[in-house]
């Protein structure tokens, strides 16, 4: 199988050597996304905004590949202070719609651009 290229302009651009996604058969594995705008601009507040901003790109990501964020079967989370999980399930779980993907959550020392959290997702999606 030779995997897809996934790319938005509905999400921010790759700021390294890699791609916002790639597609396998039936799976698609997002890049982390960090809460940057689509043009590239770190969203001003705090977990809350940052958390929103992050999923935003990804239902983005997701639509590019013609889905939703429904087809989550694995996230993996990094957030900078574990005390702050709260505000970040809350908005998690309201950006879900109720689906309640399998998921990891880490708490990490620094993240690109002093973020406070990245994400990445496995979706399955339609062959």
């Amino acid at each position: 199988m030779n995997p897809t290229v996934i790319s938005t302009t509905k999400a921010p651009a790759a700021i390294g050597p890699y791609v916002q996604a790639m597609r396998v058969g039936g799976l698609v594995f997002t890049s982390g996304q960090i809460p940057l705008t689509p043009e590239g601009a770190m969203v001003e507040g705090g977990m809350a905004e940052q958390t929103r901003q992050v999923l935003e790109n990804l239902k983005a990501v997701a639509a590019a590949c013609g889905t939703t964020l429904a087809s989550t079967v694995k996230a993996t989370v990094f957030i900078k202070d574990m005390n702050r999980f709260a505000e970040f399930n809350a908005v998690f779980e309201e950006m879900f719609e109720g689906h309640k993907p399998a998921r990891s959550t880490v708490e990490v020392a620094r993240l690109p651009k002093d973020a406070l959290v990245e994400i990445e997702l496995i979706l399955a999606v339609e062959d």
